[in-house]
C-alpha cells in the first residue's frame, strides 16, 4: 500500500485507473457487510486522527481555527460516514416499478449497482471534508477511487494520504497529487464518474476534458450566494448568523454568504449591529485563535484587490470588529470588513469574493431583491431572514439556487439527508443523501418476463387479438 503517489505522468495515472478497474472486474460489487466495515474503518481513522488533521491544516492556513477544523472537517465527515452506514442497505434495495397492465404477467425493478471507478477533485478551503465526503459516498456505492487534491494544502495532503492507506489497499483508494497540469491529466482519464468541487472557471475546463471520454460529471462549484433580510427582522438574530456564515474559515466557504440585501431603512442599524456580533465572536480582533487566516499569499493579495478597487470607484469600506488594524500582525489575515455603495463597475458587484468581505447592498421592495439575485448566474446556495409570510414565498418561488437556509446560514450543508449541489453555473449533480448514493451508482432497471408471455400476442404475423390489445392501449 502506497502512502502517496507523485504522479504527473498521464501513463502513471492511466495505469493507476486501470489496476483499480481490473480489480473492480475481477472482484465484482462488493456485499452490504463490506462496505459497512469499509466505512466503519475509515470513520474511526478520521475520529482517531483529530488532532492530527487539525495541526495538518492549521499548517497549510498559516492559522486555522481548531474549532472550525474540529467541526466542519472531523465532526462532518464523521457523522457524514455514519449517516451512510445507517442508510446503505435501504439504499442498495432494489425498488420495484410500475408494470402496465398488460405486462402484468411479469414485474419490473431498479438495482443500483456501483459504476467502477470514480474520479474526485477536491478544493483546498476545506481540505478534509470537500476530498472525503465524495470518497466516502463513492464506497459506499461499492465503486473503486482516485483522488486528487489541491496542491495548495500538502500537508493536510500527506496526512491524509497516510490514514487512508491504512484503510484502503492501493487498488481500492488511490490518491495523487501535483500541479495544474497534474490536474489537468487526471480530468482527463477515462473515469465511470467525475466529481469536482473548485471554481466555475476550472470547472469548464474538466467538465471540457472530461467530455473526450464521455465521462458523466458532477460539478460542486461557487458563486455569489445572496442573503435577503426582510424589512424589520430582527437585525440581532440576522447579523449574528450573517456574520457566522461570512467569517467561518475567513469567508473560505463555497456557500458562505457573498452579499447581503438588506432593506434601505435597516442598512445603517445592520452595519452596526453586524461590527458587534463580530466583536463579540472574535474577543481579540483579526489575531484572535479562532480568527482563521486566508490560505496564501495570491489569495490575499486578490481579496486586498477587491477592497482597493472598490475603494478607488467610490465605495465606502468598514473595517469592523475589534482592534481590525492589528490583522497586519498575522501573515495573509484580513479584517471583517463591509462595503457600502457598490456599484457595478467594480470587480466586487461580479467576482466571487471567497474572503472575509460583505457587501451590502439596500433594496426597497422584496421584488427588487429578487431581481437583482435573478439577474445574476444562480448561485450554490440563498439565504433569507424573515417572516413566514408572502414575501418569503415569493423568493422561494421565483428564485432558483443550490439550496436554501432560511433564518439561518451555511447549516443546510449538515443535513446529511439533504442532496447537496449547485445548479447553472454554480455546478450539476449532487451528493450527500440518497442522490450522492444515486448519483456514484447506475440505476440498472430490469424487467423479468412471467411464465405466461402475453407479449407473444404482439409478435408477427399479427392476428386479431392485436387489434384488441391496440383499441384498448390507445383509447
Amino acid at each position: 500500500m502506497n502512502a502517496i503517489a507523485k504522479i504527473t505522468d498521464a501513463d502513471r495515472l492511466g495505469s493507476l485507473l486501470a489496476a483499480q478497474r481490473a480489480a473492480f472486474l475481477r472482484d465484482g460489487a462488493p456485499s452490504l457487510a463490506q462496505r459497512r466495515a469499509d466505512l466503519a474503518k475509515f470513520r474511526a481513522s478520521i475520529i482517531g486522527h483529530r488532532k492530527a488533521i487539525e495541526d495538518a491544516i492549521n499548517a497549510d492556513f498559516g492559522h486555522r481555527s481548531r474549532h472550525e477544523t474540529a467541526i466542519m472537517e472531523v465532526a462532518a465527515v464523521a457523522e457524514g460516514t455514519k449517516y451512510l452506514i445507517r442508510n446503505l442497505r435501504k439504499f442498495m434495495a432494489p425498488t420495484r416499478r410500475h408494470v402496465a397492465l398488460h405486462m402484468r404477467i411479469g414485474n419490473a425493478r431498479i438495482e443500483y449497482q456501483p459504476l467502477g471507478v470514480v474520479g474526485v477533485m477536491s478544493p483546498w478551503n476545506y481540505p478534509v471534508n470537500l476530498a472525503l465526503m465524495p470518497v466516502v459516498t463513492a464506497i459506499a456505492a461499492g465503486n473503486r477511487v482516485m483522488l486528487k487534491p489541491s496542491e495548495f494544502t500538502p500537508v493536510t495532503n500527506s496526512l491524509l494520504a497516510k490514514m487512508l492507506a491504512e484503510v484502503f489497499p492501493e487498488n481500492q483508494f488511490a490518491m495523487v497529487t501535483g500541479d495544474a497540469a497534474a490536474g489537468a491529466a487526471f480530468s482527463a482519464l477515462p473515469f465511470d464518474h467525475l466529481v469536482f468541487t473548485g471554481s466555475t472557471a476550472v470547472g469548464r475546463s474538466v467538465m471540457r476534458a472530461a467530455s473526450d471520454n464521455l465521462v458523466p460529471v458532477t460539478l460542486e462549484l461557487g458563486g455569489k450566494s445572496p442573503v435577503i433580510v426582510a424589512k424589520g427582522h430582527s437585525l440581532d438574530q440576522a447579523a449574528a448568523s450573517i456574520a457566522f456564515g461570512k467569517l467561518l474559515n475567513a469567508g473560505q466557504t463555497c456557500i458562505a454568504p457573498d452579499y447581503a440585501l438588506v432593506h434601505e431603512t435597516d442598512v445603517d442599524s445592520f452595519v452596526g449591529t453586524y461590527g458587534r456580533k463580530v466583536a463579540s465572536f472574535y474577543a481579540d480582533g483579526p489575531t484572535s485563535e479562532h480568527y482563521t487566516s486566508i490560505i496564501n499569499e495570491r489569495h490575499y493579495a486578490r481579496l486586498q484587490g477587491l477592497i482597493e478597487d472598490a475603494s478607488a470607484n467610490g465605495a465606502r469600506i468598514v473595517e469592523v470588529g475589534n482592534r481590525p488594524g492589528e490583522a497586519s500582525m498575522r501573515a495573509n489575515t484580513l479584517p471583517p470588513t463591509v462595503v457600502l455603495g457598490v456599484t457595478e463597475d467594480m470587480r466586487i458587484a461580479h467576482e466571487e469574493i471567497f474572503g472575509p468581505i460583505l457587501p451590502i447592498f439596500p433594496y426597497r421592495e422584496v421584488e427588487e431583491a429578487i431581481a437583482y439575485v435573478n439577474a445574476r448566474p444562480r448561485p450554490l446556495a440563498l439565504y433569507y431572514f424573515g417572516a413566514d409570510d408572502e414575501d418569503r414565498r415569493k423568493v422561494l418561488s421565483r428564485t432558483i439556487s443550490g439550496n436554501v437556509t432560511i433564518n439561518g446560514t451555511i447549516m443546510h450543508i449538515a443535513q446529511d439527508d439533504l442532496p447537496f449541489g449547485g445548479v447553472g453555473a454554480s455546478g450539476m449533480g449532487a451528493y450527500h443523501g440518497v442522490e450522492g448514493f444515486r448519483t456514484l451508482s447506475h440505476a440498472k432497471g430490469i424487467y423479468e418476463q412471467g411464465r405466461w408471455n402475453l407479449s407473444n400476442l404482439l409478435h408477427a404475423p399479427f392476428r386479431q387479438p392485436i387489434d384488441t390489445i391496440l383499441n384498448v392501449m390507445l383509447r
